[in-house]
């Protein structure tokens, strides 16, 4: 027989079991409900290693080697049914496709999903990624792909001024109002903001378990052209007022690692950590463009918060770059967009905004490669130059930044055949990912390209390799090629019109020869073998030539097997 007290025991350990079980399911809830801001392992998302940023889809490291449509092709599935068909022939593993803001709310609070609903479907179909390309307030820098209602009632949905007479060279030809919306202008980013939810939560209804969407990027080419800031009531007054504590204590906090440009600006007048826009930054267009880059960065990051709560995918912002060659000044460029001098502030005022992406249209591949790769920052190429050779320029990209996307602009346009051989270059690199992915963030793998220099050494470990191109420039087809390091003296080596001769950098072995060259290729990650080229190929044991026009297949492959000797 139990006594009063023991019985009481049981009943006060029952509620104990009872009310922890009840607040472990309310734990559990809440880290669901709360799964926008954590990383989510279950959908597509970014991993930041200690060197190096991976896109991972399916648990895997994913590499888009994509391309994105013109503007207006994912418009109409009626059009974009003969283009799905060349993609797959081009190896595209993703496609970037538009998605506007006039296609998703053509009436205030009615959203349509129809043509998105059509584009994931198809996607899965030829077993495509897609990236969406969020068209809202800003489409190369003028709000063209806002709706009607939004477009037409200037009273509630204001836009930006410039001030007259113009000071800035007369390159673009506006007139004192500018078609576009004012980011000072809430009400447009309140509704900006709840279209773009409930197109994410959309998304999430539809493909969170098919995970055919894997990013987004929020707006396109944001900024103000025609003059550095914008001159609207609604600008001046904010810009009479003091900066913003946060951007302060962001410029405080990183006061010894900011982007130069932004650190030199910020010298002038003493690292000031109070006052008004020019107190802080002084007079003048540099102030104005900080200025905008912090208001545009806030509107942008009200509009990705409100998408990531109802579906994390990872965001981004893409810019349109500034022609340093010629000086240009904030205006003439789209002045507050996220140029990498402006990084910094971007980040400041955009932490729901996962990484910044550069359109590459300018013949400096490289520098500008290196410049959307300080401070950490991901290297994601949603627009390259069709014209340019932008089957060599992967190889860069991908093997000497990690990158993560490469997209050519206009993959539909008729300049892409399916013989195009950018269609063999990512046909090569896909076959090639379980090694690329690996090597991200080491020294294991190294890309090179050319763009005047004739000729460059890389250094892997104990050996060096001195590269010398075919071609006097680039003009006359750049070379360009990858090497990675299988083993310490092992390397596959890929690419075109270059040669390769090695040297040692082991000083008590200080040269460095030719053990074994093998052709061949990888099928389902596994090496299929083809010819030993220790013959005529390998120049009497001293080097190794990737002649394009020689090449039994447009990018040729090869293991190398070296050793070091003294003489």
């Amino acid at each position: 027989m139990t006594t009063k007290k023991q019985r009481n025991a049981c009943v006060f350990a029952g509620l104990v079991l009872f009310f922890s079980l009840i607040l472990s399911l309310c734990i559990n809830y809440a880290e669901g409900a709360s799964c926008g801001n954590r990383e989510r392992t279950d959908i597509p998302h970014l991993k930041k290693t200690a060197t190096a940023t991976q896109l991972i889809v399916d648990n895997e490291p994913f590499v888009m080697l994509a391309g994105e449509l013109h503007n207006s092709s994912s418009s109409n599935l009626e059009y974009m049914e003969h283009v799905w068909d060349k993609l797959v022939l081009l190896n595209l593993n993703t496609v970037l496709a538009a998605v506007t803001w006039q296609s998703v709310e053509p009436e205030e609070g009615k959203f349509d999903f129809t043509l998105l609903d059509g584009l994931i479907a198809k996607a899965r179909e030829y077993n495509l990624r897609l990236v969406l390309l969020w068209f809202g307030t800003w489409k190369n820098t003028i709000s063209c792909y806002a709706p009607d209602w939004v477009k037409k009632d200037r009273d509630r949905f204001k836009h930006a001024q410039r001030k007259s007479p113009r000071k800035l060279r007369p390159r673009w030809g506006f007139g004192e109002k500018l078609e576009v919306i004012s980011p000072f202008c809430e009400e447009t980013r309140d509704a900006d903001k709840q279209a773009f939810a409930a197109m994410m939560r959309h998304i999430h209804k539809v493909d969170a378990d098919g995970h055919t969407v894997i990013m987004i990027q929020v707006e396109n080419e944001t900024g103000l052209l025609g003059d550095s800031r914008d001159r609207s009531a609604l600008a001046e007054k904010a810009f009479g007022q003091s900066v913003p504590k946060e951007l302060i204590q962001y410029l405080r906090r990183h006061k010894g690692s900011l982007i130069q440009e932004l650190h030199t600006i910020w010298a002038r007048t003493g690292f000031r950590t109070s006052g008004t826009w020019t107190e802080l930054f002084g007079e003048g267009p540099d102030t104005d463009e900080i200025f905008m880059a912090w208001h545009i960065g806030r509107y942008v990051d009200e509009i990705a918060k409100a998408g990531k709560a109802e579906y994390p995918l990872p965001m981004f912002v893409n810019t349109w770059l500034m022609r340093e060659e010629l000086n240009e000044l904030p205006g003439e460029y789209p002045s507050g967009g996220p140029v990498s001098k402006m990084m910094d502030v971007w980040r400041a005022a955009a932490p729901n905004v996962d990484l910044i992406a550069p359109d590459i249209y300018w013949p400096y591949f490289k520098a500008v490669c290196a410049k959307y790769t300080r401070s950490g920052n991901p290297l994601l190429i949603p627009e390259a130059n069709r014209d340019a050779e932008p089957e060599r320029k992967v190889f860069y990209a991908v093997a000497e930044h990690d990158a993560i996307c490469f997209a050519p602009f206009g993959i539909d346009n008729k300049d892409f055949k399916p013989e195009h051989p950018l269609g063999q270059s990512y046909k090569l690199l896909s076959s090639l990912i379980h090694l690329i992915t690996k090597c991200h963030g080491t020294e294991k793998i190294r890309g090179f390209l050319q763009y005047k220099e004739k000729r460059l050494a890389i250094d892997i470990g104990d050996y060096r390799f001195n590269i010398s191109y075919n071609q006097e420039s680039e003009q006359d087809h750049s070379g360009c090629g990858l090497i990675i390091a299988l083993a310490p003296d092992e390397f596959l080596i890929a690419g075109l019109d270059f040669v390769l001769s090695f040297g040692s950098n082991n000083k008590d072995l200080p040269h460095a020869g030719i053990l074994s060259i093998q052709e061949g290729r990888f099928e389902e990650a596994t090496w299929v073998p083809g010819r030993w080229l220790n013959g005529d190929e390998n120049g009497h044991g001293t080097e190794l030539g990737f002649p394009s026009e020689l090449a039994t297949e447009r990018f040729p492959v090869r293991k190398v097997r070296l050793y070091c000797f003294k003489q």
